[in-house]
């Protein structure tokens, strides 16, 4: 049956507390009943009590309750982890307590704020300047900026802004390097030693600010001359490639003249020198033949005479295709072709090579021409004779 179910031999609905006929319920008498209850779960007393003792009990067990619970979730609100790439400054009251390490940590809520800061995590910061150059010209460099929190508690205490420190510490160490380098080196070669010394100098900036940060790496992503005069830039620029093809080229000729002109400097000297032990040799040989032939000459003077004569006309006639010979005391001249003598000789012999003249041949010419001589002379007598 429902509770507001007419019953009673009456049209009036039943009361849920127990009431009958009565009008709403008691709320000191519903307080009792959860006093009761209450009471028999924490080892109070069970039943009802009457009177402003049981208004006391009801209130203090309700606040011991309240405040337990309370204290619970206090607690638990205490609990924090902290991951392994983290480390977690605690301030207590605002002021700096312990830097918690790794794992399940704990500290008093409300008392202690705990401020996690990832200490492996590589950030970056990236910006872009127009500045002059030591010789007054005007860059646009483009620099990014790696970097890490080395130590979390300067990081979260000793800079209100570290990474706005950070950027302008950038900003004033490339304006101090690119001031004191040629605008050729920023913009060619010398980047990389201009982000070397770009990052040590904005390594001390940032540990005399004590913000924390330890910077890894300096990047000079793009260096250029600004847009207006990036034509007559273009310009120099291939005025300056000319330049060193053109020293290339001038070394690898170097390269190959050099080398070569010490080569045949060397072959002269080593001809020269072959030059020197030939002539020494001739000379030697000659003298030592000389020697020889005199202790000959010695023996017989008539033979080695005409041996003497024979040779050098052989050496004379050996190099000459054609003798002219002056009688003398007459108008005629004797003309002896040896060259029409030699294919002559060699035609008859049935070879098709050079005749050589040896010394026979010799002997019979120089007797052929000796009574030519005899007999032009006694010609020449007998005419001067009948005169």
């Amino acid at each position: 049956m429902s509770w507001n179910e007419p019953g009673g031999g009456n049209n009036k609905p039943r009361d849920p507390w127990g009431g009958g006929d009565q009008g709403p319920p008691d709320l000191d008498e519903a307080l009792k009943k959860l006093q009761d209850k209450l009471g028999g779960i924490f080892g109070g007393r069970r039943g009802g009590s009457t009177g402003g003792g049981s208004g006391g009990g009801l209130s203090g067990s309700l606040l011991l309750v309240l405040a337990a619970g309370a204290l619970l979730v206090w607690a638990l609100m205490g609990f924090y982890q902290v991951d392994e790439q983290e480390r977690a400054v605690v301030l207590r009251f605002g002021k700096y307590h312990v830097t918690a390490q790794p794992g399940l940590r704990w500290n008093p809520p409300l008392v202690d704020e705990v401020v996690k800061v990832n200490t492996t995590k590589v950030r970056s910061v990236s910006f872009r300047e127009t500045m002059l150059t030591k010789d007054e010209n005007i860059v646009e460099v483009r620099m990014s900026v790696q970097y890490v929190i080395d130590d979390p508690n300067k990081f979260v205490l000793k800079v209100r802004s570290p990474e706005n420190s950070l950027q302008h510490a950038a900003q004033s160490a490339v304006r101090h390097v690119v001031g004191d380098t040629r605008m050729d080196l920023v913009l060619t070669e010398g980047r990389a030693q201009i982000a070397t010394e770009v990052r040590t100098r904005l390594q001390n900036y940032l540990d005399q600010y004590e913000t924390g940060i330890r910077v890894s790496k300096v990047n000079v992503d793009e260096s250029k001359p600004p847009s207006q005069v990036q034509a007559a830039f273009d310009d120099v620029i291939k005025a300056r490639e000319d330049e060193e093809r053109l020293k290339n080229e001038a070394q690898a000729y170097a390269n190959g003249i050099v080398p070569e002109a010490r080569g045949r400097a060397q072959r002269q000297i080593e001809e020269a020198s072959a030059y020197k032990e030939q002539v020494i040799a001739n000379a030697e040989g000659e003298a030592q033949r000389f020697s020889k032939l005199l202790t000959e000459y010695k023996k017989a003077p008539q033979v080695t005479r005409e041996r003497l004569y024979l040779d050098a006309v052989q050496g004379v006639y050996a190099n000459a295709n054609k003798v002219m010979v002056d009688v003398e005391g007459g108008n005629n001249v004797m003309y002896l072709p040896l060259d029409k003598l030699a294919e002559k000789s060699a035609s008859s012999g049935g070879t098709a090579r050079r005749l050589q003249i040896d010394s026979n041949t010799m002997r019979e010419l120089v007797d052929a021409v000796a009574e030519q001589l005899e007999r032009s002379e006694a010609s020449s007598t007998s005419r001067r004779g009948a005169r």
